[in-house]
């Protein structure tokens, strides 16, 4: 490979793209996966962490959800909250806990149903339906930061002690929130799930406190329990149509279902069985799923007493906005039962978690886009690095606050939005698997749940468009950078490496002794007669003198919309008499100037390769090479090699006739 001369970096480019190449090494790392004749640290043992410290990682982001959980139910449901939270554990536990304990088993170094997904569809389509599905992750990671954020202010903001003071400065709170998670990662965040398990340890504490108190109240006072089941009969009836009702309303409470797609991402820091590889992580898959049961079934338990205790002690009026539940339903029953100290420790705990919560799904966008977008030639190369990511993403979220006005309430519908499409998509992933594998129960399973969660989806979407709104412009924004992105580095040389086989490499040896002269053939025939005719045209065309012979070099267009990838080249000889290096690639401009720059720094000699020119409208052509791979080969392989060597007296010689 061909390497160009830069002037050293500043001081702030150098520290911007700190640790650029360290990722690139581990996303290689990540490809090579599965190869088992390549020797990476794939093949080393693992190291991790126990499960249920892990457990702790994804529990910031899906047990803080607590802190608005309860309210946005009440504010969906009212008096049916309790029924419609039941018919959202029986969704969790029969539905999506299935499904990811499933996309465990079929991704389990962290990639998550978008990378199942991306493995069944090919070319464009599949890279328009991941870039699709990563515009509804952004959704999921960047609503949890800002509404996490906006409901860690909430809690700050009304809390009885500081309420006279901050009460108008929500929304800088929250800004100041987001700020401040960006330049902990600007400084250079770890992952500290030492810092997860303390967080979640005292979080779920106070809430069992918490509850234990709630419940007590319910049980002593016997009117509260007489006077919600009157309410809710005089409301609805009977016990039929309060289901109905319920599985009406469960859509505006899928909030609850966050955290699973997280908990898959979180798989590569589980430790697993001793002596276990990266190869074959079969106990790390076992406590994966220890891990998500784990999960799920504390997270039901809360779900429904929180509910419970919430609805029938917190009057309606006080979840509506300007309320003192709005946002903080629990919060307000610690301070109401438990005294303003213990109400403040609460307060303190839960704005705690709620911003860990955010670091975490900083963490899930930082480890998420960079391993689609850059390889696919859809982003440019600084988006491996971390900290201009961090910048972008930091930024976006203020936007996004500031079009929310911090509101939790108002973010619900784009947050429940990311999260049913994740599910959806993780349960459409399975299915297909468990059809792929002939498991016939699976797949039945799987098809009623992926059902229920796109229906749900529907729903959501039909009730809050505001939440598809903000996903499709994160759609519209992800997919236009991405082309811009893509033809900016149209010309880049983006073949990683090249190997020769032996034939090649005997071609390559013969041919370094004299000049080196290729002629770029498009296969057709591959007859005697389309070998002969190509030499005598070039011959004529480009005025070589006619003992000079010719290795002719042949590309197949493989996966066009593929960006970056190895080359491997394979000699043959045809008819006892012509030489050909036959190539696979997704771009055949792009191969032939690697190819070149290859054997140039293999033999130090200047080899020269031979064109027709295309026929046809060269725009035309143009958009043929962006999209498919071929088209004005000769120019754009020229273009390739100027990009790739500005030294004009070591870059290989194009000519065309």
């Amino acid at each position: 490979m061909a390497t160009t001369e830069h002037p050293p970096p500043s001081r702030l480019r150098a520290w911007m793209l700190e640790g650029l190449s360290d990722m690139v090494k581990s996303q290689d790392q990540d490809q090579d996966q599965g190869r088992p004749e390549q020797k990476t640290e794939s093949s080393l043992e693992h190291k991790g962490q126990p499960w249920y410290r892990v457990m702790c990682l994804t529990g910031v982001d899906y047990f803080s959800t607590l802190g608005y959980q309860p309210g946005i139910a009440a504010l969906a449901a009212g008096l049916l909250s309790p029924v419609a939270t039941i018919v959202l554990v029986i969704v969790t536990l029969a539905g999506a806990l299935p499904v990811y304990r499933r996309v465990a088993e079929e991704s389990p170094h962290g990639q998550g149903s978008i990378a199942m997904l991306e493995r069944l569809l090919t070319f464009w389509k599949g890279k328009l339906f991941v870039l699709t599905l990563l515009g509804f992750a952004a959704t999921d990671f960047l609503i949890t930061i800002t509404l996490s954020a906006a409901d860690a202010s909430t809690h700050l903001v009304e809390n009885p002690h500081l309420t006279s003071t901050l009460h108008d400065q929500k929304m800088l709170i929250t800004l100041v929130l987001v700020a401040l998670l960006g330049a902990v990662f600007l400084k250079g965040f770890l992952e500290a799930i030492g810092v997860a398990t303390a967080l979640v340890g005292v979080y779920l504490a106070l809430n069992v406190v918490v509850v234990i108190v709630g419940l007590w109240h319910v049980v002593t006072a016997d009117h509260v329990v007489t006077d919600w089941s009157n309410a809710l009969t005089a409301e609805h009836g009977n016990v039929f149509v309060m289901i109905g009702v319920a599985l009406i309303v469960f859509p505006k409470l899928a909030l609850g279902l966050s955290g699973f797609e997280t908990g898959v991402a979180v798989m590569p820091h589980v430790k697993g069985d001793p002596g276990e590889t990266e190869d074959n992580p079969v106990g790390r898959i076992r406590d994966t799923k220890k891990l998500l049961t784990t999960a799920a079934v504390i997270m039901s338990c809360f779900l429904i007493a929180t509910s419970f205790i919430t609805t029938l002690l917190i009057p309606e009026k006080e979840f509506e906005a300007g309320g003192q539940a709005n946002g903080r339903a629990l919060a307000f029953l610690a301070h109401e039962y438990l005294g303003g100290a213990f109400g403040t420790v609460y307060d303190v705990s839960t704005i705690a978690i709620l911003w860990f919560a955010g670091a975490s799904a900083m963490a899930g966008l930082l480890n998420l886009m960079p391993r689609y977008l850059p390889r696919y030639g859809m982003a440019p190369h600084w988006a491996r690095a971390v900290r201009p990511m961090v910048i972008v993403f930091t930024l976006i979220a203020f936007l996004v606050t500031w079009i929310f006005d911090a509101s939790v309430d108002a973010q619900g519908g784009a947050y429940a939005t990311g999260v049913l499409v994740l599910i959806s998509s993780a349960a459409i992933a399975v299915t297909i698997a468990a059809r792929k594998a002939g498991q016939r129960g699976w797949t039945i399973a799987f098809a009623a749940i992926s059902a229920v969660f796109v229906y749900t989806t529907v729903v959501n979407v039909i009730e809050r468009p505001d939440g598809v709104k903000i996903g499709a412009c994160f759609i519209a924004g992800i997919i236009l950078v991405s082309l811009l992105s893509r033809l900016a580095r149209a010309f880049e040389l983006r073949v990683t490496s090249v190997t020769l086989d032996d034939m090649a490499e005997r071609f390559i040896r013969d041919m370094a002794s004299r000049k080196m002269r290729f002629i770029a053939n498009e296969p057709d025939n591959r007859d005697k007669a389309e070998y002969r005719e190509k030499i005598e045209q070039i011959r004529e065309d480009n005025d070589v003198p006619g003992q000079e012979d010719f290795v002719f070099v042949e590309v197949t267009v493989t996966d066009p919309s593929e960006f970056e990838a190895g080359l491997t080249v394979r000699g043959e000889v045809l008819h006892n008499r012509y030489r050909v290096l036959t190539l696979e690639s997704s771009s055949i401009p792009n191969a032939l100037a690697a190819l070149l720059l290859h054997v140039r720094d293999t033999t130090h000699c200047t080899p020269h390769i031979y064109f027709e020119w295309t026929e046809g409208n060269p725009f035309r052509n143009f958009l043929r090479f962006f999209l498919f791979g071929q088209g004005e080969v000769a120019p754009v392989t020229r273009e390739v090699l100027r990009e790739a060597e500005p030294d004009r007296t070591r870059r290989p010689r194009v000519h065309t006739g």
